[in-house]
């Protein structure tokens, strides 16, 4: 029958929990028992809510804890549970052995290799916890990281190294998200808001300084001076010619091109958007691969390194820069075309978009695109590459496309 009248509150005492003989649940007051087996065992239990649901843990036999050791357990139990935490998360991660940051870190950092789409990145993924954040975080216990932690990893590189930083705060974040996952620590993570703490940092807009499209051309008969003494050059120009990324020129593979249909197809697994991605070739591109064989090295990548079975090291590309005394990025390349694109062409913007690889951020736009928009892109890379190659700054005639 459902209890009547004013609940029990220490109603168990020691002289009556050893007569009690019948099996049954017996009520101490603030969701406390004693419940007694039929074997006469006799046990205790908390029955609170946690989180929203009515929950029972057990709290120990009556021969290892005492009355009042279970009303204290009881009332530690029900105050975590009031604070909208798990008391039987809470009661594993105290028995459990805690990790420290660098474990941890190294554990989540095995657990993610197969996701990531090549091995350079899980090994910079590592390597940057490495460097700036195992000096300040490594032998901590996860469960003892909180701001002043993550601020003492980050303060050094935030504004020396900002796109460092960024990335570093990112791979905590991960790594505490994981402990908490995992019940190794409870509460909110330390890096959101950390930034808050921090100065400002300059603007990201900064970070890949773009060449001018006027000097293009002139840049690229630099490269074409090089192109006798070294390989770099040639990938280079490439990687202009195409707009293509970095990692995508250095890693491509002569299994990727078709010099006959004028193609190069990247496979989904290196592009940053995860799909297939195919690039036509002009027909000075074409020149550029055909250079890159007569060099006679014998090699999977179109632009090995300094041993045939690697690619070529993107520092290649950093060092050519500053022995040309050039002050942007290689990155910008990819600006640079977009910018002559935009301003001395006719192509539609969606046009543009898909020779840089870009996804469709409009859901709607995206479902009903089914083709990659390819003759009109060839005829995209062919202006571009008439532009580039020109030996003064003109506009390259072109038809209206649309």
């Amino acid at each position: 029958m459902k209890r009547t009248g004013k609940h029990p509150d220490k109603a168990l005492t020691p002289v009556r929990i050893n007569a009690m003989k019948q099996a049954g649940r017996y009520a101490d007051g603030n969701g406390l028992y004693l419940v007694v087996d039929p074997s006469g065992a006799k046990r205790w239990i908390l029955r609170t809510i946690v989180q929203g649901r009515r929950r029972d843990i057990g709290l120990g036999s009556l021969r290892l804890v005492s009355l009042g050791e279970a009303r204290e357990a009881a009332r530690t139990h029900r105050k975590v549970a009031r604070d909208g935490g798990n008391p039987l998360a809470e009661r594993r991660r105290a028995r459990a052995v805690i990790p420290t940051f660098e474990d941890l870190a190294r554990t989540v950092h095995g657990q993610h290799k197969a996701g990531w789409k090549n091995a350079k990145h899980g090994e910079q993924w590592i390597t940057t916890l490495k460097t700036y954040a195992f000096p300040a975080l490594g032998n901590v216990p996860v469960d003892q990281i909180g701001t002043p932690e993550v601020l003492r990893a980050l303060a050094p590189i935030w504004l020396p190294k900002p796109e460092t930083a960024r990335r570093v705060r990112q791979r905590i974040g991960t790594v505490l998200d994981y402990a908490k996952a995992a019940g190794y620590r409870s509460g909110g993570n330390p890096v959101e808001g950390i930034a808050k703490a921090l100065p400002r940092q300059p603007d990201r807009r900064d970070h890949h300084a773009a060449m001018p499209y006027t000097e293009v051309s002139g840049f690229i008969r630099r490269l074409q001076a090089e192109e006798g003494k070294t390989g770099v050059a040639l990938a280079l120009e490439f990687l202009i010619l195409t707009a293509a990324r970095t990692g995508e020129v250095l890693g491509a593979k002569w299994t990727e091109i078709d010099l006959e249909q004028g193609t190069w197809t990247i496979p989904d697994n290196r592009m940053k958007a995860g799909r297939e991605h195919r690039v036509p070739l002009s027909s000075r591109a074409i020149a550029v691969l055909r250079a890159a064989q007569a060099l006679g090295k014998t090699s999977e990548f179109v632009f090995p390194g300094r041993t045939s079975t690697r690619p070529m090291s993107n520092m290649a590309f950093l060092m050519l820069m500053r022995r040309l005394n050039v002050d942007y990025t290689v990155h910008g390349f990819r600006s640079s075309f977009r910018d002559w694109a935009s301003e001395r062409t006719n192509f539609t913007r969606e046009i543009c978009e898909a020779a840089l690889a870009h996804m469709v951020k409009d859901r709607t736009e995206a479902a009903y695109r089914r083709g990659d928009l390819f003759e009109k892109r060839r005829e995209l890379m062919i202006s571009w590459a008439a532009y580039v190659s020109s030996s003064e700054d003109k506009i390259v005639p072109i038809r209206r496309v649309s």
